[in-house]
């Protein structure tokens, strides 16, 4: 396949590494990370870069992007290592509005994300759900013409920056039950809704969300109720395929850094980087980075198909072989960079975590690779 990008394409790849490069250096990202965790500036600058309508559709004031579009800008976004509340917003919750969301409810939030003037956020996992976005004991009773919603959403990625939460619960059904569950716009400060803001190991933000008696209108369900599953199995492909790319990016710059470390530090004399052993573990790091990039693009391209089989079993294979290629090329620079690697001041230890974050965020390897197993054997 061809792995070349179209001329906007590099253009658009191009204005997020100069402005990420200019605006998002990595100490002014230290700076936002022990201060509020994100940064109204960047965002406003996303928004008039036109970042945050890539993957809204031109009718709702977006540029109506397709998944090689959305790899560009999160390749990029993991070289810079943004801490913005992207993924959440523009890659999960757009998504979930544009395969579920009603007419009124594409018009009220897909214009105002492009514009930068709404945050949303996925509340999909539980205490017990792991890596199973079925497993939901969240539950939703029909009262009157609305529903009621308790229950426990842990991880939910920038819920305590966003304004309103994609919450997934089940209203009929036992716990893992693929049938019975549905999806519900809920706003952040909503009665019943207490929200319990943290910082993750990689710099990014995360809460807790716990609902009690949350009453909502008919009006907040987002896709049929009770038929939300294959919603989510969409949606999370989506974001798979966006945080491969991110991941790709971060083991991009974690190469660069490597290698010029390599050739300025010194030893008996001469540069490490003349000592053939240290050249193999880098040309290793390179050659995980760049299956796992192929992968990727296949990922990128196929996501967007009417084949779900075939976009299935492309986001399974690239996630499992990201998540090994980001083990192998950050454990190599952490090791080749000697005890200055593990310290707070070196990018390549903030990398090495945020590849972690990336592995366990919608499936780890090992859930991929028996998903990919199970849809090659059907």
């Amino acid at each position: 396949m061809d792995f070349n990008l179209s001329d906007e394409q590099q253009q658009l790849r191009d204005a997020v590494r100069r402005y990420l490069a200019q605006e998002y250096g990595f100490e002014a990202r230290r700076a936002i990370i022990h201060g509020d965790g994100t940064s109204a500036a960047a965002w406003q600058g996303f928004a008039e870069l036109g970042l945050l309508g890539v993957p809204v559709p031109e009718a709702h004031g977006g540029f109506g992007g397709n998944g090689v579009d959305l790899m560009v800008v999160m390749e990029e976004f993991g070289r810079a290592l943004v801490v913005e509340p992207y993924f959440a917003t523009a890659v999960m919750s757009v998504a979930f509005l544009k395969a579920g969301g009603s007419d009124a409810q594409k018009a009220a939030s897909l214009p105002a994300i492009a514009e930068g003037r709404l945050l949303m956020a996925a509340a999909l996992t539980e205490r017990q759900s792991r890596h199973e976005l079925f497993n939901v004991e969240t539950r939703a009773r029909v009262v009157g013409d609305g529903f009621v919603l308790d229950g426990h959403k842990t991880v939910v990625l920038h819920g305590g920056q966003a304004q309103q939460l994609i919450v997934s619960a089940r209203s009929a059904g036992d716990a893992r039950d693929l049938s019975g569950l549905s999806l519900f716009v809920v706003p952040r400060g909503h009665p019943g809704v207490t929200v319990s803001d943290y910082r993750t190991i990689d710099g990014m933000r995360a809460a807790d969300v716990t609902l009690t008696g949350v009453k909502l209108p008919r009006a907040a369900l987002l896709g049929p109720q009770g038929g939300a599953w294959a919603i989510l199995e969409s949606v999370a492909r989506t974001g798979a395929a966006a945080l491969v790319a991110e991941s790709i990016g971060c083991m991009l710059a974690v190469n660069d850094a490597t290698v010029e470390y390599l050739k300025t530090r010194k030893q008996f004399g001469v540069p490490i980087g003349k000592f053939q052993v240290l050249q193999h573990r880098a040309v290793e790091m390179f050659m995980e980075t760049e299956q796992a990039r192929s992968l990727a693009m296949l990922a990128a391209v196929k996501v967007d198909g009417a084949d779900a089989g075939a976009a299935a079993r492309a986001v399974h294979a690239a996630k499992a072989r990201a998540a090994k290629a980001g083990r192998v090329v950050g454990q190599s620079a952490i090791q080749l960079h000697g005890g200055m690697g593990m310290t707070d001041e070196m990018a390549v230890g903030h990398y090495f975590k945020r590849l972690a974050m990336i592995e366990a965020t919608l499936g780890d390897a090992d859930h991929h690779l028996g998903a990919f197993a199970a849809l090659a054997t059907a």
